[in-house]
């Protein structure tokens, strides 16, 4: 198979043309809640890596959901499955067992480092779940009664009060206290700063439990991790008892070009977090453990949705499209095609960007920090240019395109961004 021509559905959805014209943004705000700065399109429908919007403008989508639409849109395998899904059955409670639920256990645990997973519906939820197990494994089983989670500055783990905890940056946290005790950070790749602060709070009444990072920061500036702190952290683990939890909600489901994010570091967390990409853009999360750290007994957590038969069938879909249609490969291939594209511009524009970095297709590309130009700027641009674009922090653009995106897109791409960048270079 031609990775040039993998997976790009057949599916061609028409616009309802009574839908199509310029759209009512006012009457949108009125509605709801203005809790997002959004960008001025109104997005109505999709087909593989592009979208349109109510006026019939097209777009090339390099957000994908925020890494959510793995498999783009309308891919053929999820119309079937959801159309199956949804006339045969499509929630129950977890009071009944749940057969779709526990096929893609069985493919999560066989193509991971995990031997148990909850399910639930989003990655904040799923890092609920994980702060919770560690939580009561450090009562149960570390013995310690106060027990510390150091994350790491820049980090994002959720929306929800514990997991904007854990989130080290303050600017998520404003206005949001009184905090959930419980959590201290230290910088990204740092070693010397995680002994410290182990040995620091080992000599006062808490003590570290479990360390959760990110493989690779998203939302922190699109920062991978080093190879030697992260197999570090995991030899300090093994000596402590420590629990090690990988936040994959971003990095995870292919989107690194393996399949999980700790594969590019050479170790295995006792705990790990799945999402976004995991259900194709179908909410759905799983938190997954090693059976050593599985302490939950019924009645310690649960979720109404979470592990319905409709998300489950849908998210197993999209793990199984993963395998049949070699999409890893693709994601490698064309995160390479990325990533010399965006340097060849840094070298063009060396005042502006100094950095490009990634893996797979998650990608970030620095802009200068004494440079007026911001990362919104060029998406603005972008947007003007029919190229969907979402930063990542003020000045770094994330380039997160679904994993079937093809190499001719990708150039399209580029050329757009040479644009952009050229309009508000001027």
């Amino acid at each position: 198979m031609s990775l040039d021509t993998v997976s790009q559905p057949t599916l061609v959805v028409e616009s309802n043309p009574q839908q199509t014209g310029a759209y009512d943004f006012d009457r949108f705000n009125e509605a709801v809640m203005d809790t997002y700065a959004r960008f001025p399109i109104a997005l109505e429908r999709g087909a593989g890596c592009r979208v349109w919007d109510t006026t019939g403008k097209e777009y090339l989508d390099f957000v994908a959901g925020i890494a959510t639409c793995t498999l783009g849109h309308a891919h053929p395998a999820m119309v079937e499955t959801v159309t199956r899904q949804i006339q045969t059955l499509h929630h129950v409670s977890n009071l009944f067992y749940v057969p779709v639920q526990g096929q893609l256990a069985q493919w999560l645990i066989q193509h991971s480092c995990a031997e148990k997973a909850f399910f639930c519906n989003s990655g904040a939820e799923a890092n609920e779940a994980a702060i919770k197990l560690a939580r009561k494994y450090a009562h149960t089983v570390q013995k310690i009664e106060h027990p510390v989670i150091l994350t790491a500055n820049a980090s994002f783990h959720g929306r929800t009060l514990a997991t904007i905890t854990a989130t080290g940056q303050p600017k998520y946290q404003k206005n949001f206290a009184p905090l959930v005790p419980g959590f201290d950070y230290v910088p990204y790749n740092d070693i010397q700063a995680i002994e410290a602060a182990i040995s620091e709070l080992d000599e006062g009444d808490r003590a570290v439990s479990a360390i959760l990072l990110e493989p690779l920061q998203g939302e922190g500036g699109v920062r991978p991790g080093d190879v030697a702190y992260f197999q570090a952290i995991r030899r300090i683990c093994d000596e402590t008892g420590i629990l090690l939890i990988l936040d994959e909600v971003q990095a995870g489901m292919g989107r690194s070009g393996k399949l999980w994010g700790y594969e590019h570091l050479g170790i295995e967390p006792d705990i790990f977090t799945s999402a976004k990409g995991l259900g194709g853009g179908i909410p759905i999360g799983t938190m997954m453990c090693k059976q050593h750290c599985d302490v939950f007994a019924p009645g310690d957590h649960a979720s109404t949705f979470g592990g319905n038969p409709f998300a489950c069938a849908v998210a197993l879909t999209v793990c199984e499209t993963l395998a049949k249609e070699n999409l890893l490969e693709n994601v490698l291939a064309r995160g390479e095609q990325l990533r010399t594209g965006l340097r060849a511009l840094a070298a063009k524009y060396p005042a502006l960007i100094t950095d490009v970095r990634g893996w797979g297709l998650i990608n970030g590309m620095e802009l200068a920090a004494e440079s007026e130009i911001t990362a919104a700027d060029v998406v603005q641009a972008a947007i003007a240019e029919g190229l969907l674009l979402v930063p990542a922090g003020p000045k770094v653009l994330r380039f997160v395109p679904p994993l079937i995106v093809t190499a001719a897109e990708v150039d399209a791409a580029l050329q757009i961004v040479e644009r952009a960048i050229a309009t508000v270079n001027v």
